[in-house]
């Protein structure tokens, strides 16, 4: 069996090598840095544990998958798994507030008629009926087979079956993005709309040019749930470098890698920063795009004609704070507090004088295991805003940002002990990307500019992984990429996908 160099031991690039070791390869990682998991870093202080990365995890299965083909433990044996209760709770900007169920479409239903008035739910409800279309036709192309070379055909179609609205003799065009869907199909109910678009803006994308086919998007959440990790997403990249260890994965760490050694027109392995040379048969990258192409002395990993790579992304601002006094038994786990000028937060996102909103929408993360706080009588908050890449942020900003917070987190400043703050440049200090910008998953349709390039490249035996490859960001993408990855080494040109 063949020697495989993986370069980062971020979560995709440690599914592949689990899987890549089970199938009899030697695998090494090689990572700059002095820990595993990539983006899913960790900060402790005082007692308080906090996640730097979006603290709950959808689509359990992939991690299941990954698990239960890579040794005899599942993954609830080795991390602990919770179904959130609610799924979030939204604040809207006139004061509306509404909890909504975890993978209960009924309950979500039920919940909007009450908060948002008759008729809000049915609504709801014949969108996710459409979004659940989308996903069935594009969910064994779009995340569990290699991007084939006829890309194009994942561009052209969109999946998203909008409906088409006739009055009189007049045919009404269908939606064509997610905020034509929520003028068009959920009656202009502007709290609707903000819950609908919220999702397309968590993922770093804009809702008045993200195709129609991002629908998919809420469907995921509202229908396989949204899970906690007991002690974080922290503790799921333990379990995952520790399966990996178990399956005798060697980690070099503090190992950056400099080059991509090239022999007879393939990869033949790695050279790192010291100069010494590693062979391998294969080489998995699971780096950024200009990382990648840095590696290869300038030249692109992509040949002509491929899916081209996403650019023009935002990043994320995560403030971690530390707070005295216990976190009330009714406090939900995930707060999304909207901005009250939406158009006003997109236009400073991804408009041309791209800055920080001055009210932006924020995600407030309220855990409940004693794993993140010293003691029951402390609270570990993390809240979340997207601003642009590269942003420099200022006091002013995260002001603005605990000010948004403390709608939901009542008497926040005064609890308050301390709070770190983590930025677009250490975002991008942790990743290797361009401003800390953050991959957002795969689409179908608007041409392909929301596709990721696949995970094989212009040079045989180099594989890319992880979020900058097919098919995106996201935990659970990162896992589909690692199963693609190694399904690609294993079975060469015989892999049809994931099963």
């Amino acid at each position: 069996m063949a020697r495989i160099a993986v370069i980062g031991a971020g979560m995709g690039a440690m599914a592949a090598a689990a899987r890549l070791a089970v199938a009899g390869h030697r695998v090494v990682v090689y990572e700059r840095s002095d820990t595993y998991g990539g983006a899913l870093g960790g900060v402790e202080r005082d007692g308080f544990v906090f996640d730097t990365a979006p603290g709950l995890l959808p689509l359990p299965a992939v991690y299941r998958d990954l698990f239960v083909k890579t040794g005899k433990e599942p993954l609830e044996e080795c991390v602990g798994l919770t179904q959130v209760e609610p799924a979030a709770r939204h604040l809207f900007a006139d004061g509306t507030d509404v909890r909504l169920a975890n993978a209960s479409r009924a309950a979500v239903g039920a919940a909007l008629d009450t908060a948002l008035g008759g008729g809000a739910g049915e609504l709801w409800a014949a969108f996710m009926n459409r979004a659940r279309e989308a996903w069935d036709r594009s969910r064994r192309p779009l995340l569990e087979e290699p991007l084939w070379p006829n890309w194009r055909v994942l561009g052209e179609r969109e999946p998203y079956p909008a409906a088409v609205r006739r009055r009189l003799l007049r045919k009404d065009r269908s939606a064509a993005t997610l905020a034509e869907i929520a003028e068009l199909e959920l009656g202009g109910e502007p709290r609707l709309r903000a819950l609908l678009e919220h999702h397309a803006l968590a993922a770093g994308m804009d809702p008045r040019t993200a195709p129609a086919s991002a629908a998919v998007l809420p469907y995921l959440e509202q229908t396989f749930g949204m899970w906690a990790v007991r002690g974080g997403l922290r503790a799921l990249a333990r379990a995952v470098y520790e399966r990996c260890v178990a399956r005798r994965v060697e980690f070099r760490f503090g190992a950056p890698v400099a080059g991509i050694v090239e022999k007879d027109g393939r990869a033949a392995g790695v050279e790192l920063a010291d100069g010494t040379v590693e062979e391998a048969g294969f080489v998995v990258a699971g780096v950024a795009p200009g990382v990648l192409d840095r590696m290869l002395a300038g030249v692109p990993a992509r040949a002509a004609g491929e899916v081209p790579g996403r650019s023009g992304l935002p990043s994320r601002l995560t403030v971690l704070l530390a707070l005295r006094g216990a976190r009330p038994s009714d406090a939900a786990h995930r707060t999304v507090v909207h901005t009250p000028d939406r158009e006003g937060e997109l236009d400073r996102l991804f408009g041309a004088a791209p800055g920080l909103p001055a009210e932006p929408t924020v995600g407030v993360l309220r855990p409940d295991g004693p794993e993140s706080v010293p003691d029951p009588g402390h609270e570990a908050v993390t809240v979340t805003a997207t601003v642009p890449a590269g942003a420099a942020v200022s006091e002013e900003d995260v002001e603005r940002v605990l000010t948004r917070a403390e709608e939901a987190v009542p008497g926040l400043r005064e609890r308050l002990l301390w709070h770190e703050v983590r930025t677009p440049a250490d975002v991008a200090e942790a990743t290797g990307a361009e401003g800390g910008a953050v991959p957002p998953p795969s689409l179908a349709a608007a041409g392909g500019r929301l596709l990721h390039p696949s995970n094989t490249t212009r040079l045989p035996g180099l594989f890319t992984v992880g979020g900058w490859s097919h098919p995106g960001g996201g935990l659970p993408h990162a896992g589909m990429s690692g199963a693609l990855v190694a399904g690609l080494i294993v079975e060469g040109s015989q892999f049809r996908g994931s099963r």
